[in-house]
């Protein structure tokens, strides 16, 4: 069941006031484990990009720990083992886990306030969900997280246009 390059790439979509970056992923593994996978330090250390400190469960401070800055965030909602959404500094991810045949689907979604930032976030989103895939497999990716970056940042920046293009590369884009 191997998504197809539509499946696995981001889309963009206005939310208000707001953008959302939306990413749907249909995976080989069991709800359950891709719950673990989103939630579990262990296994979150492969794929997100920041150390989470603190605890799912609603109302929850926690802070992003990382070797380029700190920052703090909020749980908003938990419902394991179908929904988490937490205030991520000043985006907001909600991750929904659904069974699909004998897998699962996994929805992504980055709600934030600049347009300028949508293509870096989703070239980043993208490396970060291709490395979770990894990690439910049980390997490791060939590539560095700035590698996948590079690799898939272009076609964001054409899917989405300029105006959402005027953010840079994340700080350490290559050091992952």
């Amino acid at each position: 069941m191997a998504p197809t390059r539509n499946e696995m790439a981001g889309t963009l979509e206005p939310a208000g006031d707001r953008w959302r970056l939306r990413f749907t992923r249909r995976l080989r593994h069991a709800p359950e484990k891709v719950w673990r996978a989103i939630t579990e330090p262990e296994h979150l250390e492969a794929w997100f990009p920041h150390r989470v400190v603190g605890q799912w469960a609603v109302g929850a401070p926690l802070r992003f720990v990382s070797d380029f800055g700190d920052f703090e965030g909020k749980v908003l909602a938990y419902e394991p083992p179908s929904l988490l959404e937490f205030v991520w500094g000043t985006d907001t991810l909600r991750f929904e886990v659904a069974r699909d045949g004998d897998g699962s689907r996994l929805t992504l979604l980055d709600t934030f306030d600049e347009l300028g930032k949508a293509a870096r976030d989703a070239a980043g989103w993208h490396a970060c969900l291709d490395a979770l895939e990894q990690e439910l497999d049980g390997s490791k990716p060939s590539w560095t997280h700035g590698e996948r970056w590079q690799a898939v940042h272009p076609t964001y920046v054409e899917q989405f246009g300029p105006e959402a293009s005027t953010v840079g590369p994340p700080e350490g884009a290559q050091a992952r």
